[in-house]
């Protein structure tokens, strides 16, 4: 597997580490489970790291020198790929001949390397886009910059290049085919999962204990990298949209606001503390960095509503890991987030702050509905177990060796041993 820009042993929430790390960590534990071993190969980003750090039995992280360790943002890569091919071949130099048998890459500067890297081995690229630049530019937030027009070029050379293309959800299918041109015949949907023996319901009260929140409060909580794209700013006027409509609310509203700055965020903070005071509610507002798996599992189980306004989401592994830990979900209707949500949450179309001041309220002053999404949120995020995705994976990794003109149907069968994929 291949993931450029960000490390999937990186804290999700920082930079631009997000969902991908989480997903590319996820699946490759549970394909190495199932009997797939993983290397990963990544970025180095700090001295500090290892030039291989072994996660556990059948996956392995390969860290690869490509320009300075520190200060480049995701936007200074393209001007790296290079570097990091050359890294990547040079660790396949030293391999047996054929020990890759698949390349996965994620994100379209890791399907730029591992395009070349398949190329080079002989063997089928599959590729996984997670975010796309012309669906992006379609739903900008205000004050947000559109992808550049480059990277539309390079994920259109990636889709064309691919053998086989991942969707997160059928309408990120449409949106390849349409979009991009991709062929129907070679794009397939896994779903991704949440890890429901970290993120299970429990104990509203002792998770605001834990947390040093007040039992009383009514917790309103957005979590997610803090960008124009994600939202965060919809959830403070609706919060104080709902202060207006009851001032009585005043003194227990908590909003926590939980990750850090990342993208446009960085060059353009979006001020949301200002925000919070020129609406009134500046002492309600709580930022937190980004927290441990465990903590970020206290804080949805602390929650009334745990609220996804993003404005373009190809998934939304927030809105599932919350509905994991039984708390109800307010979530934009975009992207993957119906599919994420489903039945179990609700969805609200725009970002207009009355209407998402209106969703929210909805959860808040109604015991019975937000008891009944809260049970119906369990019982959805059943259904999105990481060992499901890597299952789908490998039926697409089958697919893929099969159909490849210079494998022969005996070398596709060996994907029933114990192959080795690389996810850039």
């Amino acid at each position: 597997m291949v993931s450029v820009h960000t490390s999937p042993l990186a804290q999700p929430g920082t930079g631009d580490a997000g969902g991908m790390n989480v997903y590319v960590l996820e699946v490759a534990r549970q394909l190495a489970r199932q009997g797939t071993a993983v290397d990963l190969f990544t970025r180095t980003t700090s001295a500090s790291l290892a030039d291989l750090v072994e996660v556990e039995p059948g996956i392995v992280v390969r860290h690869v020198a490509a320009g300075p360790y520190e200060g480049l943002s995701k936007e200074d890569l393209p001007g790296q790929l290079c570097a990091f091919a050359a890294g990547m071949m040079r660790v396949a130099a030293h391999a047996p001949s054929g020990y890759y048998d698949l390349v996965h890459s994620h994100y379209w500067l890791s399907g730029q390397v591992g395009w070349l890297a398949a190329d080079r081995w002989g063997v089928p690229l599959v590729h996984t886009m997670h975010t796309m630049a012309r669906v992006k530019n379609l739903h900008l937030a205000d004050g947000d910059e559109p992808e550049p027009r480059g990277r539309e070029i390079g994920e259109a050379q990636v889709v064309d290049a691919a053998d086989r293309l991942v969707a997160n959800t059928e309408r990120e299918a449409s949106e390849l085919v349409e979009l991009y041109g991709a062929d129907p015949d070679r794009v397939a949907v896994a779903e991704p999962g949440v890890d429901l023996t970290t993120f299970r319901p429990g104990s509203r009260v002792e998770a605001r204990a834990a947390l040093g929140l007040p039992s009383e409060a009514v917790l309103l909580l957005f979590v997610g990298r803090i960008q124009p794209l994600k939202g965060p700013d919809v959830l403070v006027r609706a919060a104080a949209e709902l202060v207006r409509r009851d001032p009585s609310l005043r003194e227990r509203l908590v909003v926590g606001i939980l990750g850090g700055a990342s993208g446009s965020g960085v060059r353009n903070p979006m001020g949301l503390p200002e925000l919070a005071e020129r609406r009134g509610i500046g002492t309600a507002l709580r930022v937190v960095p980004p927290v441990d798996r465990e903590t970020l599992a206290q804080w949805y189980r602390a929650a009334d509503v745990v609220a996804v306004p993003s404005h373009s989401e190809s998934f939304g592994l927030v809105a599932v890991e919350a509905q994991a830990c039984g708390t109800p979900v307010v979530a934009a209707n975009v992207g993957g987030l119906p599919t994420a949500v489903g039945d179990a949450g609700v969805l609200v179309d725009g970002h207009d702050t009355a209407s998402w001041a209106s969703a929210l309220g909805s959860v808040l002053c109604d015991p019975e509905l937000a008891s009944g999404l809260s049970r119906r949120a369990v019982e959805h995020a059943q259904g999105f177990g990481w060992a499901r995705t890597a299952e789908k994976l490998q039926g697409v990794y089958r697919e893929a060796l099969a159909r490849r003109k210079d494998v022969s149907i005996h070398d596709a069968e060996r994907l029933e041993d114990i192959p080795r994929a690389v996810i850039p």
